[in-house]
């Protein structure tokens, strides 16, 4: 028994004797640092050539040591001395003095070393993390001071102790006001002894505070987002998302309601789209590469068109915004797209959409499409397809206008300015490539719901038997064709179209349908042929890769497989194509008269809406065999009548053969280009053939409504 009491006795002066030199030592040091501020007579040498970054690393070697030698939690001598004295208190003034200079690098590399470092949790303390918010301030406050990498790291460090333990994030954010939103009075122990582990998720939960605008973690990490040095702008980037994704709600009602995340966020998304200059091309803008929050300032210094590094910052930023709302907690997510579509959408886009200025508008629109080619994210996409569409879904009424955004992006498309139609026809081709259903809903589906466009009577579509095999019924003139009311020259005749007059369209008859759309364009007009280039493998091709993607877009939305029975929809009902095909028809129909790049977008949009899987659009843009109520018009019928009008002004040009297959040359390149009579004639000509190839490709592809062929 007395061996065994002289052996504790021996080991407690065994590990008491080390612990007072390690005091006496990491006293020393610091005596060491302040000393110099007593000494120092040069004010300009910088902090690395003075003796103050060994003893600090000296005092971290300390407090490691110290923490290896005793156990979990139990804070030792040194880390005592530390926490009583405000040490870090005091070196967060320094590092704020800049004295000398260098000093805030230093401090920096300190606390980011004390807290990566030592196991003990020291963040709950209240002389640790108030000079924490002090040096953090400094950093959101000071953006290019040269200290950006160890701000970052100090970032980096104090995120991944949050991830560990997610109450941190309250303390980091707005110190002790987290405590039911009190400061007691500062006693010695509530100075830095008090331990309070898990003391924000312990206690009751405080009403969150006003959102902070002076510097936190934030603070510091949004503006470090901005920093000229590409690493360190990419390191805040992943913190952000780091905290962003925190899957307690506390920490996520902190960070949505308690600080200005979402206000800082969206505020310098809208700095980055001011920068953008106001006539920026939409061509420029679709031709740029999709913009990546990862590489950063790939669009500086390689030429190409003015403004493209701003226009490459602000999509970058977007991007960010786009990948922060994918990952984030919902509450933090629903609070960034709120933001974003108050402060963004309404607050600068719709202004600038809705003015007069020719320029603002045409630029405007030129980034509302990057932005909405850029956008992945659901919630984000929802919300800017609801400012931009409105959420109506009942079907249109002529001359109605709920949702002036809408009635004014659909009316450009329109435009007298044709760069305004072909920038508007853009926006909205990538409205329909996205994978929302509201989209196609809104501006087409709800106008086709009840199948008004088809002639109700004995005649209706899925009354009517297979097509008619009477051989004289293959020779019925054109002129008799009821979509024909103009009459054709005599030539005309001879075009091998089969009559769209009383066959549906069903299963084993998509031959028909592709037979139709490919002979819809006259011999005596067709060029291609003479090109080499009389197939259209190349169509069908793109139409099932396009197809394909629809479809996959499709697949959650529920759509029918088969049309909607007549006899479930209202009679009566006066059919309306609704604003948006209204535009496009309308625009098809002057297609001999519109210049090229126009013609070229108006049919890329209408091959879009084709290749949606919904059997009523399969049916009304598809089908050249509807029986159409009186006064209706589908795609096939407004292509019928383009036609027409196409026989009787080509027998007014002479030689218009030769010179449709000329202009056919200038547009592939093979010839220069040279002005002529009648060039815009032709090359909607050449535009009119091979967009009928494309809707025959589509519907090669699709087959009949109720499934693939």
């Amino acid at each position: 028994m007395l061996s065994r009491l002289g052996a504790l006795l021996q080991q407690a002066v065994e590990t008491r004797e080390p612990s007072v030199d390690l005091l006496e030592a990491f006293t020393e040091h610091w005596t060491g640092i302040t000393g110099y501020y007593l000494e120092a007579t040069d004010e300009s040498v910088p902090a690395r050539r003075t003796d103050i970054p060994w003893r600090l690393r000296q005092l971290l070697d300390i407090l490691a040591h110290e923490e290896r030698q005793r156990p979990a939690r139990d804070a030792g001598p040194c880390l005592e001395y530390l926490l009583q004295h405000k040490l870090l208190e005091t070196l967060a003034t320094l590092g704020k003095a800049e004295y000398p200079p260098g000093m805030r690098q230093q401090v920096l590399l300190f606390f980011s070393r004390l807290l990566g470092q030592l196991q003990h949790p020291l963040l709950h303390y209240l002389n640790v993390h108030r000079p924490v918010q002090k040096l953090l301030q400094l950093s959101g406050d000071r953006l290019g001071s040269g200290a950006e990498k160890e701000e970052v790291q100090l970032a980096a460090v104090l995120c991944a102790k949050i991830r560990q333990d997610a109450s941190l994030l309250p303390y980091v954010l707005e110190g002790k006001s987290i405590l039911n939103g009190r400061r007691a009075a500062e006693s010695s122990r509530e100075e830095g002894l008090e331990h309070r582990p898990g003391a924000a998720a312990s206690c009751p939960p405080a009403q969150p505070s006003p959102p902070r605008r002076d510097g936190d973690l934030v603070t510091c990490l949004v503006a470090l987002c901005r920093s000229k040095k590409s690493r360190v702008a990419l390191k805040a980037r992943e913190n952000l998302l780091l905290l962003a994704g925190l899957s307690q709600e506390a920490a996520a009602t902190c960070l949505a309601r308690g600080s200005a995340l979402c206000q800082l966020l969206t505020g310098h998304l809208c700095e980055l789209y001011g920068a953008v200059p106001a006539g920026t091309d939409p061509a420029d803008v679709l031709a740029m590469d999709r913009a990546s929050w990862r590489s950063q300032g790939d669009g500086a210094g390689d030429g190409g068109f003015p403004g493209k590094e701003s226009l490459a910052e602000f999509l970058g930023w977007l991007d960010f915004l786009d990948e922060l709302v994918m990952g984030a907690h919902p509450l933090v997510a629903d609070a960034i797209t709120e933001a974003v579509e108050e402060k963004f959408f309404q607050g600068i886009l719709q202004p600038q959409l809705l003015q007069m200025s020719e320029l603002a508008v045409l630029g405007a629109t030129a980034v509302l499409t990057g932005t909405v080619r850029q956008l992945r994210a659901p919630a984000l996409l929802h919300r800017l397809v609801l400012f931009l569409l409105g959420p109506q879904r009942h079907p249109e009424t002529p001359g109605d206008a709920p949702h002036p955004l809408r009635a004014q992006l659909i009316d450009r498309c329109d435009h007298l300015c044709d760069e305004i139609s072909l920038a508007s026809l853009r926006l909205f081709e990538e409205l329909l490539r996205k994978p929302h259903e509201h989209v196609a809903h809104n501006l087409v589906l709800r106008n086709l719901e009840a199948r008004a466009y088809l002639q109700r009577g004995p005649h209706a579509p899925e009354e009517r038997g297979p097509p008619e095999t009477d051989p004289e019924e293959d020779g019925l003139d054109l002129e008799e064709d009821p979509y024909f009311s103009d009459g054709f020259p005599d030539s005309f005749g001879a075009a091998k179209n089969p009559s769209p007059a009383s066959t549906p369209l069903g299963k084993g008859q998509v031959s028909e349908v592709v037979s139709s759309f490919l002979c819809l364009v006259p011999e005596e007009a067709k060029t291609s042929s003479c090109m080499e280039e009389g197939g259209y493998d190349t169509y069908v091709h793109d139409a099932l890769g396009m197809v394909q993607a629809c479809r996959a877009s499709a697949a959650p939305w529920g759509w029918p497989s088969s049309p909607r029975p007549l006899d479930s929809c209202h009679p009566g009902v006066a059919f309306y194509e609704g604003h948006f095909l209204k535009v496009l028809f309308d625009r098809m129909s002057r297609i001999l008269d519109q210049p090229y790049s126009l013609n070229l977008q108006v049919t890329s949009v209408l091959s879009q809406l084709a290749a949606l899987p919904h059997p009523h659009l399969h049916e009304y843009l598809l089908d050249p065999y509807l029986n159409l109520a009186p006064g209706c018009r589908s795609l096939f019928s407004v292509l019928v009548r383009v036609i027409g009008d196409l026989m009787q002004r080509l027998q007014r040009v002479p030689h218009f053969r030769a010179k449709l297959l000329l202009v056919r040359r200038q547009l592939l390149g093979l010839v220069p280009g040279e002005q002529m009579d009648h060039t815009v004639l032709f090359k909607g000509v050449v535009v009119l053939e091979e967009f009928c190839k494309e809707l025959a490709a589509i519907a090669l592809v699709k087959g009949p409504p109720e499934g693939p062929p």
